[in-house]
């Protein structure tokens, strides 16, 4: 198996610490605020590669945290701290908050099918450990003390921008002074572990005592310790977003390293934006989607599910209306093939011709798969399969076992019952069109319209659907 690694900017061979077994930690949301749709595509790109492990045969330990303290309105130790701007909104305590938007954002990601991580850390519960990590690099020399806080000095780490390829002079002492809240910072690219109850942050809301005075983390230790803790100190797969290689990642990589002494992460996956009509999703534009718009409208969340699987996880995607709508439409298409072949279950003594398309299927899904998880071209496999002449209980079989990696729900699609009153008026100008009353069966068909109903003529009968 192949996956593109951001460490070397390559494909590479995939080969896990231990046979079979993967360690995989997923960068989570800062729950101040509901999640938008595009953040909502990161996890269901997550769950996809963690369902394609799984299906290749892979036992996975699954790591997804939440931030609930220390994330700043800049990713750059400037600004408020997020939890506290949401609290202040709202009139809660930020734990309050941590625990409405936790509450949301996993409703969200039970309504899109998303397995639920094996560990759900939130930063708050790993102050200690937190703390121990800071002592380490306070003790092998790669961090400082200063009035506002203790930080780590960049330049004492020769790799640190092996990850993000940024091409910044370490040793230059003090540049940048101007555009940080704290000028006893030696380098610009220099980072907050411990915030200090002190100047900008004198009347932090969540603060700790600590050895060196009261506080708070900075943001990006959070996930280094909660990983070493939950994953030990080298872990498989790294997954976030495309914004933080530039400096989250970077910065996780680099107290890792230095403070445990050996490589964090063997391979660094990032997935790409969301759009929207071609320009950022962004709260301040009004593109801020929530999943809770999207069912307003009436449309399935697995429907936007599978609207997800349009464009590799490392493409940015374009979201409209009509895209979505156009998705629903496939999903619904999709789930009414279920129902027809569960009705064709006679099966016939397959042809070696038609057992080696089935393997052929396989074989192709696996390789998909197996090339950075290729989703895109295993939902255009799946359609090919579907209008194959295969049976349509081993088209079944297939889609049931392609659905372990694509979630859509497919083996929990039933028949929807069709209220009696829809039935007797079908059958009503079903008798009409038979003695060719074309003006009686027009106008029965229009009254099974407006009760939410369409009636397809088949040559053996009718079909009804809901609109």
């Amino acid at each position: 198996m192949k996956v593109y690694n951001t460490l070397s900017r390559k494909l590479e061979e995939f080969k896990p610490i231990s046979e079979n077994k993967i360690r995989f930690y997923h960068c989570g949301p800062t729950v101040y605020w509901v999640q938008h749709i595009g953040n909502l595509r990161a996890m269901v790109w997550a769950d996809m590669i963690r369902r394609s492990l799984i299906y290749l045969g892979y036992q996975i330990t699954f790591v997804r945290n939440y931030t609930d303290v220390g994330h700043l309105t800049s990713d750059e130790d400037i600004g408020e701290d997020k939890m506290e701007k949401g609290a202040k909104r709202e009139g809660l305590t930020p734990q309050q908050i941590a625990d409405k938007y936790i509450k949301i954002f996993e409703d969200d990601t039970k309504a899109l099918n998303i397995l639920v991580p094996d560990y759900k850390p939130r930063a708050t519960e790993y102050i200690k450990e937190m703390q121990e990590m800071i002592k380490t690099l306070l003790n092998k020399g790669y961090a400082y003390i200063t009035k506002q806080a203790i930080v780590y000095d960049v330049s004492k780490f020769p790799n640190y921008n092996q990850l993000n390829r940024q091409k910044i002079e370490l040793n230059k002492q003090g540049m940048g002074k101007g555009q940080i809240e704290d000028p006893e910072k030696k380098h610009f690219a220099d980072f907050n572990l411990w915030v200090f109850k002190e100047g900008v942050h004198k009347n932090a809301l969540q603060t700790w005592p600590s050895p060196w005075g009261e506080g708070f983390p900075g943001w990006h230790i959070e996930c280094s310790v909660m990983a070493k803790a939950l994953l030990g100190n080298t872990i498989d797969i790294h997954m976030g977003g495309v914004e933080h290689i530039s400096v989250h990642h970077t910065n996780e990589v680099a107290q890792s390293e230095a403070a445990n002494g050996v490589q964090f992460v063997n391979y660094w996956l990032h997935n790409e934006h969301l759009n929207v009509n071609d320009a950022k999703m962004a709260k301040s534009q009004g593109t801020g989607f929530t999943l809770k718009e999207i069912l307003d409208k009436g449309i399935d969340p697995i429907a936007l599910r599978y609207f997800f699987f349009g464009a590799h996880y490392r493409s940015k995607q374009n979201y409209t209306w009509e895209a979505l709508q156009g998705a629903a439409e496939t999903y619904k298409k999709l789930k009414g093939l279920v129902v027809t072949f569960r009705h064709q279950t006679e099966r016939s003594l397959l042809s070696p011709e038609k057992l080696k398309k089935i393997d052929d299927y396989r074989t192709q899904f696996i390789s998909f798969l197996s090339n950075d998880f290729q989703i895109p071209q295993t939902v255009a496999l799946m359609w090919e399969m579907l209008k194959s002449n295969i049976p349509s209980s081993d088209k079944l079989d297939l889609l049931f076992e392609f659905d372990q990696v694509f979630g859509l729900k497919l083996n929990e699609v039933t028949e929807e019952v069709v209220p009696e009153e829809i039935n007797r008026l079908a059958e009503e100008r079903e008798q009409a069109r038979k003695q060719k009353d074309f003006k009686r069966s027009d106008e029965l068909r229009k009254k099974i319209k407006e009760l939410g109903y369409e009636i397809e003529d088949l040559p053996e009968g009718y079909k009804l659907k809901r609109k």
